[in-house]
């Protein structure tokens, strides 16, 4: 069976992206940032939920995207809406 990408496609990266540009390796975000980035970015509501499971705290780009990661793995959702990094 062959799922077919979404038009949000690599939305939740360019969310990701836009939270550490420019910025240096060590900085943090919170998860409230993330929760009203992917608001602001008008992101669908499966992106949104997403981004709210994310448990409170601080991340690193690293340990934001592994959290992501495993909340889009846990829910299938890699082929349509792409995982980040």
């Amino acid at each position: 069976m062959s799922v077919e990408p979404s038009p949000d496609y690599g939305a939740l990266q360019h969310i990701v992206d836009e939270l550490f540009e420019d910025k240096p390796a060590d900085h943090v975000v919170r998860r409230l940032d993330v929760v009203l980035a992917a608001e602001s970015g008008d992101l669908p509501d499966d992106l949104q939920e997403v981004a709210n499971l994310l448990p409170p705290g601080s991340y690193t780009r690293t340990r934001l995207c592994d959290q992501l990661n495993s909340i889009i793995g846990g829910h299938a959702w890699g082929q349509v809406y792409g995982t980040v990094d």
